[in-house]
């Protein structure tokens, strides 16, 4: 039997089909290649931003995590000579996690282990900025750009894990509204209640990323209501099911209930055309997309249940009530990186605000209206305290993304790709892996000879001095906030540490405001014999340059005699006390 001779037109169609096939094969091919490539730079980028010297966080983050395997989580203070103290473990998992690390691995593994966050936290804002907006080149480059401007906050601290948390819980929220599968709504409540448990802090902060997507579909609901007449045709239906039932009686029923309905005829038919309108408009919208996702109604069902995370914590109420705790006291108002941001002395914040601005003033670029709330939010956030800069460069990264790409289309269909397509040849390779590698070393060099720990910022020597000459079980010593965490670390109690909440009565259960009393002494605002008396301190540590310091050096205060002194800090003893 005769095979079928293949026609003129089909052969085309085969040879055209064959053609689209191997470019897509070579178009993915390309695209693992530079997935690949951007992957290990991001790497190695991130690890050229973490620091090698330790905060003073990780020195009290790895005692508690210690006293956490011998006590368990009892809700006490065990490391300050203030009694009875009332602690309530806000990142108990993270800190013990960090302790076995450094259990087993020392100072090393904690660096090391940071290094490995700071480049997951890099290797996710990619990724989730590629799955979202199909676009790898564009996440490539804002991955670094998110790096280097959070990259003071790049530490082994329970936030660094956190962010990872926080762009996933994006991706996870984003996947859900397109696609309302079961599996992203475990993604949510399981990053919910690692948070809860890893930072509980920063745990309410999970709902602010929902209330935009709500936002966005609570206008698009009352935007229908009232364009559409919704109202007028719920009023007309009500009349025309009362007029219809037979137990109702009154004059001129039959008239009246033609009436309606031909009002309600006419009203649909009028909505009918303004629908049609407005179709047209959504489709093509001057600058903001609305969107009404059905999706969100069982995205606020989602949020409910993720409320309940707070209670899978062996932290009792804490997530619910530390951060309103917090925004009552005074800490807030007193460390820096709680301080409302100055925008003139923040040009990264500056710029990210200015860009927003001009990509949707100048080009036809269009912007999805939860979008808008998500970095409008954010920017309100980062404004009133400068640490959440953070949150808006890691989630404002996705939103820029998409309004990049938005712009790029707009003035250029398939412009994208394009560029994509020029950037992956090995020309272009060559120079993003020279110049990403150039910027590592560049940012790497001035920490290749730092310690773990900053002598200049720590009292080493001091603490030796302590440790070998002066009775603990007696002494109360008076410290400086920057440097508890490492005092007690070494082992020594301390009047103030970094964990300012605390020392505050908010949370420590007491009348006395140890916070303030320390902020007042420091900064010379109370007399410090005043603030010493109070709490019978019998020793005083301080920076060799601080205020205090000076004054007793000037004024040769005859109460203190000096036992100790190096270039950076001075040990007193309390002679009255």
């Amino acid at each position: 039997m005769k095979e079928k001779k293949e026609t003129k037109k089909e052969k085309l169609q085969r040879t055209k089909k064959e053609k689209n096939n191997n470019e897509s094969k070579q178009l993915k091919k390309k695209q693992i290649v530079f997935g690949i490539i951007a992957v290990i730079l991001i790497a190695i980028f991130c690890v050229s931003m973490t620091p090698v010297t330790l905060q003073n966080d990780t020195f009290y983050t790895i005692k508690i995590g210690e006293q956490i395997t011998k006590t368990g989580i009892d809700m006490q203070e065990h490391f300050s000579w203030h009694p009875d103290l009332s602690y309530t473990y806000p990142h108990w998992l993270y800190d013990l996690l960090t302790y076995f690390i450094y259990n087993i691995f020392g100072m090393t593994g904690i660096y090391v282990t940071t290094c490995i966050l700071s480049a997951i936290l890099g290797i996710s804002i990619y990724l989730v900025n590629k799955k979202l907006i199909k676009n790898q080149w564009l996440s490539f480059i804002l991955s670094l750009i998110v790096i280097y401007v959070i990259r003071g906050y790049i530490a082994a601290r329970a936030q660094l894990v956190t962010f990872i948390l926080f762009i996933w819980l994006i991706y996870f929220i984003e996947r859900f509204l397109k696609t309302r599968k079961i599996r992203y709504t475990v993604g949510i409540i399981l990053i919910a209640t690692l948070i809860a448990n890893l930072h509980a802090a920063v745990w309410p902060f999970i709902f602010i990323l929902f209330l935009p997507f709500i936002g966005e579909y609570i206008i698009a609901v009352l935007a229908e209501t009232f364009i559409y007449r919704k109202y007028e045709k719920w009023y007309y239906k009500i009349k025309i099911a009362l007029l219809s039932n037979k137990n109702i009686t009154t004059k001129n029923k039959e008239e009246k209930l033609e009436q309606t309905k031909q009002k309600l005829n006419e009203l649909e038919a009028i909505v009918d055309k303004i629908k049609i309108k407005r179709d047209k408009e959504l489709e093509n919208p001057y600058k903001i997309k609305l969107r009404k996702n059905k999706n969100v109604k069982w995205l606020i069902l989602v949020m409910i249940i993720t409320a309940f995370t707070g209670l899978l914590t062996p932290l009792g109420d804490t997530p619910y009530t530390y951060l309103y705790k917090t925004m009552q006291g005074n800490t807030t108002q007193n460390i820096n990186e709680h301080l409302p941001m100055t925008l003139i002395d923040e040009t990264e914040a500056l710029s990210a605000i200015v860009i927003f601005i001009a990509l949707l003033t100048f080009t036809r670029a269009k912007i999805r209206l939860s979008d808008l709330f998500m970095i409008g939010g954010l920017c309100y956030l980062m404004i009133a305290s400068r640490r959440q800069i953070t949150m808006f460069a890691i989630i404002g990264s996705v939103i820029l993304n998409r309004l990049i790409s938005n712009v790029i289309e707009t003035y250029e269909k398939g412009g994208m790709e394009r560029i994509f397509d020029s950037i992956s040849k090995k020309l272009g390779y060559v120079v993003i892996i020279v110049a990403v590698l150039g910027l590592s070393y560049h940012f790497a060099k001035p920490k290749f000879d730092d310690e773990y720990i900053d002598e200049t910022s720590y009292p080493v020597q001091a603490c030796d001095y302590i440790l070998e000459n002066i009775d603990l079980g007696t002494a109360r010593f008076y410290n400086e906030y920057n440097y508890g965490s490492y005092m007690l670390f070494r082992g020594i109690p301390v009047f103030i540490d970094s964990r300012a909440d605390l020392y505050a009565p908010e949370f420590s259960g007491k009348k006395d405001d140890i916070f303030s009393d320390f902020i007042n002494v420091s900064s010379i605002g109370t007399f410090y014999e005043d603030i010493f008396e109070k709490y019978d301190i019998t020793h005083a540590i301080m920076y060799k340059n601080s205020k205090m310091n000076m004054i007793i050096e000037k004024t040769h205060d005859e109460n203190y005699k000096k036992l100790y002194e190096d270039d950076y800090f001075v040990i007193y003893q309390r002679l009255n006390a």
